[in-house]
């Protein structure tokens, strides 16, 4: 038996044979040419014959797994029309007289090692994508189609994968990825977590093609690969196996049901969405409501400033079809991780801690009143509430009051309908927001505790730098102060406090949480009946 260790990025448990996947990275060779207009040709139809597939690929992942998602292959499409990139190859092939191939291969290599060696996760992502987009390009200029996957269920074993090789595969026939590199926050790791595949990412050069046609226990959530496994290992796998799928069955059973603690205390259980494409999960897995719906990727995935009109629809369409559940919609929180071209962000060393969310929109006010129109509108429509992000000072919520004060009035005088009682709610997910959280609690309506942020910030540890992913601790107790002393200011100022961020749907952090005076929780839709039941569990009768 050998074990290997790496990072699980998708839990789950896998029992099956190894179908190693060598890559597909094209060989190229060196040939030296005499006419380079037209391999500047050649490169220019390969550019036209990868950009239609990825579009395809695009509008195929986009009812399997959302617009966040599918927007992977929109990015990538965008790298191929990368200007740098372009003169790369162009000027190799003018002023060294070499083939496309090879020219493409080249500058793909440089342009990867240069981002892989900025220590920043978004970059190294970019890294890969300029790989898959290279050897995209390199078959379009061959003539070769995509590779096939074919064979029945298997564990896919490979020492890397791109993102668009993971899409293409039969999910049907794949019962886990394993790779021997990778990152867990790259496109491929977010795929297969969509997916809901049970994925090992580093498990380092032992996981070698030898592997092929073996049997192997994957546990995506301890992040460990069993190949020959022992009968003990084996048994033991079968027996998690087993529970995980009556743990479904049980879920299952909680549909149309309140979530409600076994002492009868409601706990609003929301989803968190990014798109009205991720709405039909959320109502599939019967949340009771939206508790946060990120409205920047709707500004990364036009590509340019969408109209008051444009967002109007989107959000008057999710509002109706919540069917008069609570739809919180947060404003744009562009910057650090999420990149957004229409607003021409500079780059920045500290990107967490720059021009981001709330800091952007009050200094841009004319798009951040462009969106607070538009959810006005909406706000006639259904059970609407705005929420802000990025808050630390009771300046900043004063400010967003008075340019919300500005475009009720606007309304007004177009005579267009809207909730003038709509709830006003703040993110707290900085230390600054948590200290003065008795003061802001008398400005708004509610809190919404993001803990993803609040961790980093309050630990000082980047949460997308994987080399302090030691000191990215969400169960500190620095954190889970900053969440008590929230939770209380609200409650004395008779507001309620939900939270929204991965530590919301760890089943370790349900009762605590509940007990630190969390009121309700918006979690990804695939997590609502598997917390829904978990809560019915909670005696909050019983001593802490």
């Amino acid at each position: 038996m050998m074990k290997l260790k790496g990072k699980g990025v998708c839990p789950g448990i896998a029992i099956g044979i190894i179908s190693y996947f060598g890559g597909s990275e094209p060989d190229v060779s060196f040939r030296n040419i005499d006419d380079t207009a037209a391999e500047l040709e050649r490169v220019e139809k390969a550019k036209a014959c990868a950009k239609e597939q990825l579009a395809g690929m695009y509008e195929k992942a986009l009812p399997e797994l959302g617009r966040e998602s599918a927007e992977i292959f929109r990015i990538q499409c965008a790298l191929i029309d990368d200007r740098d990139y372009n003169n790369a190859v162009e000027n190799m092939i003018v002023s060294q007289k070499v083939n496309a191939e090879y020219a493409v291969a080249v500058a793909a290599d440089n342009f990867s090692a240069m981002l892989s060696a900025i220590e920043d996760d978004y970059m190294c992502a970019r890294s890969a994508d300029i790989k898959d987009v290279s050897h995209r390009l390199i078959r379009c200029l061959a003539g070769s189609g995509e590779k096939k996957f074919h064979g029945g269920k298997r564990i896919i074993c490979a020492y890397d994968l791109t993102p668009s090789e993971t899409f293409r595969m039969d999910r049907d026939n794949v019962l886990a990825f394993v790779t021997a590199r990778g990152s867990s926050r790259s496109h491929t790791a977010i795929l297969a977590r969509i997916m809901g595949i049970p994925s090992v990412i580093g498990t380092g050069r032992e996981l070698t093609p030898d592997c092929d046609g073996k049997l192997a226990v994957v546990d995506g959530a301890e992040g460990t690969v069993y190949i020959d496994p022992s009968p003990k290992i084996l048994e033991d796998a079968e027996r998690k196996l087993a529970e995980e799928e009556q743990s479904r069955l049980l879920a299952s059973e909680f549909i149309g049901r309140e979530t409600v603690t076994k002492d009868g205390r409601k706990i609003p259980l929301y989803a968190n969405i990014s798109s009205v494409s991720d709405l039909e999960s959320a109502v599939k897995n019967d949340a009771e409501g939206v508790g946060l719906f990120r409205t920047e990727f709707l500004f990364i995935e036009c590509g340019e400033f969408p109209s008051e009109d444009v967002q109007f629809e989107v959000y008057r369409h999710a509002a109706v079809s919540l069917d008069g559940k609570r739809l919180v919609i947060r404003t744009i929180d562009i910057g650090s991780d999420k990149k957004a071209d229409c607003f021409g962000l500079a780059h920045e060393e500290n990107p967490a801690m720059g021009y981001r969310g709330i800091r952007i929109c009050l200094d841009r006010t004319d798009i951040f009143k462009t969106q607070l129109r538009a959810i006005y509108r909406a706000s006639a429509f259904g059970k609407i509430a705005v929420m802000f992000p990025m808050i630390t000072s009771l300046n900043e919520v004063r400010k967003i009051k008075e340019i919300i004060s500005q475009v009720k009035n606007e309304l007004r005088l177009l005579e267009a309908p809207f909730d003038d009682n709509m709830e006003v709610g703040i993110m707290i997910e900085t230390p600054a927001a948590v200290m003065i959280s008795d003061i802001l609690a008398k400005e708004v309506d509610f809190f919404s505790i993001g803990s993803n942020d609040l961790t980093q910030y309050t630990l000082a540890a980047d949460r997308m730098n994987p080399a302090v992913d030691s000191f990215y601790d969400p169960y500190h107790e620095a954190v889970r102060r900053m969440i008590k002393l929230t939770a209380a200011n609200a409650r004395s100022a008779g507001i309620r406090t939900e939270i929204c961020g991965d530590l919301g749907s760890d089943p370790q952090m349900t009762e605590w949480l509940i007990r630190a005076g969390v009121d309700e929780f918006s979690v990804p839709p695939s997590d609502i009946l598997r917390m829904r039941k978990n809560i019915s569990c909670i005696d909050l009768s019983d001593k802490a």
